[in-house]
């Protein structure tokens, strides 16, 4: 089997819910183990592979379970969530990665770390907090909680009130050296969970976690440049990108130019919310040296990869 290089595999964190009543656990890793079988396949073309993955369901989950138990137990902190989904969503991955290579008879093993992600302190998004975490609340809840924990809440479309947390840029993974070289020992690598844990810097270099959520596609792109990969997959909801998205003169894209990519996104083609950080995080990549991306589906990333399909975006 020919080495092929490494590759980032961005994995999003709603891919781990099919729907509204396959929440629970189990069903969470019947989905991610379906994830890992089109992963292993890329594996098994001769990919070393570093997965990274989102968490905003499951922080959501474990927030709700905090605020609930707030009369019996301490408040969860917003970085330890993080931790916590990293860890969970880690050993559901690093099983499903062990108990595929094993059906196959492949000798691999997967390890998961937990991993933290720099962010710059005076980032302005934490003087804009904007990304909405948490449970709904009426208002008066709202305004104790700001009152008495000094959060940022804000109302939310006429269906109640929110907390709001900043999103800063991740500016380096401080666990990137040791993810290199679990890759160059042959392991499969789950990281970068959520985009990574938000952690700043004090004078004296030491960490401390924020109260705050990175976009793990962002996250993703770093780590891709600080270790050099040679290929990023953005794993999604669709088979490829398309412009003029859900209009009759809709069309879908085998490649793009990292110059094509601005062009689009300039006219207004990505939406905020969905298909635009992801092109923002595959044009970091490239500008920062990268060589080529992939967007797709999970059940199409081996297809994507043989040039059968998925969103190609090249220097």
């Amino acid at each position: 089997m020919a080495k092929k290089g490494v590759a980032v595999v961005a994995v999003g964190g709603n891919s781990l819910i099919k729907d509204e009543k396959h929440k629970s656990v189990p069903d969470q890793y019947a989905a991610g183990m379906e994830s890992m079988h089109h992963i292993v396949d890329m594996i098994e073309q001769g990919w070393e592979v570093v997965v990274t993955h989102g968490n905003g369901p499951q922080v959501g989950f474990i927030l709700r379970r905090s605020e609930l138990s707030v009369h019996e137990l301490h408040p969860v902190p917003l970085d330890y969530c993080g931790a916590d989904s990293q860890g969970s969503i880690g050993y559901m991955f690093a099983m499903a990665l062990h108990n595929e290579f094993l059906k196959r008879g492949m000798k691999k093993e997967a390890v998961a770390v937990v991993t933290q992600t720099i962010v710059d302190r005076n980032d302005k998004a934490f003087t804009n907090p904007s990304k909405p975490i948490g449970s709904f609340m009426d208002e008066k809840a709202a305004k104790d909680h700001a009152a008495k924990d000094g959060w940022t809440v804000v109302e939310d479309a006429g269906r109640g009130w929110r907390r709001v947390v900043a999103s800063p840029i991740p500016q380096r993974i401080v666990e990137a050296p040791a993810i290199r070289d679990l890759i160059d020992n042959g392991f499969v690598v789950v990281g970068v969970g959520g985009g990574g844990i938000p952690v700043i810097q004090d004078e004296k270099g030491n960490l401390i976690g924020v109260e705050a959520v990175i976009d793990k596609d962002f996250g993703s792109s770093v780590l891709a440049s600080l270790i050099k990969a040679d290929l990023f997959v953005i794993s999604t909801a669709v088979e490829k990108v398309a412009i003029n998205y859900n209009k009759p003169d809709q069309k879908w894209l085998d490649k793009m130019t990292v110059a094509e990519a601005k062009k689009y996104m300039e006219e207004g083609h990505f939406a905020k919310g969905s298909m635009l950080p992801k092109i923002q995080a595959i044009l970091k990549y490239l500008d920062a040296g990268g060589k080529q991306a992939i967007i797709t589906n999970p059940e199409n990333i081996g297809r994507a990869l043989r040039g059968e399909t998925g969103t190609w975006i090249v220097v």
